[in-house]
C-alpha cells in the first residue's frame, strides 16, 4: 500500500515511469530528485498520511525503501 502511494507521488514530482521505481531506487542518484523535489514529496506524504517527518529523519532518507519503511513505522 505505501509503496504504491510513494510511487504515485514520485511520478507526479519527477519525470520517471512507475515501472522504473523500485524499493532500492536512490532518490537523487537513480531518480534525479533534487532538494526541492524531496521536500515536495515529503510534504505530500505528510499531508496524505497525517504525519510529520522530523528534519533529522529527512537527512537519512536516501531510497524509496527508506520512505516506505518510515511510513510503515509511523503512519
Amino acid at each position: 500500500m505505501y509503496f504504491e502511494k510513494v510511487v504515485e507521488y514520485i511520478t507526479q514530482q519527477l519525470p520517471v515511469k512507475a515501472q522504473n521505481v523500485k524499493m532500492e531506487s536512490r532518490l537523487v542518484e537513480d531518480l534525479g530528485a533534487d532538494s526541492a523535489n524531496l521536500m515536495m514529496l515529503i510534504m505530500d506524504l505528510e499531508a496524505e498520511f497525517d504525519i510529520t517527518v522530523d528534519d533529522e529523519v529527512l537527512s537519512k532518507i536516501k531510497t524509496v525503501g527508506d520512505i516506505v519503511n518510515y511510513l510503515e513505522a509511523h503512519a
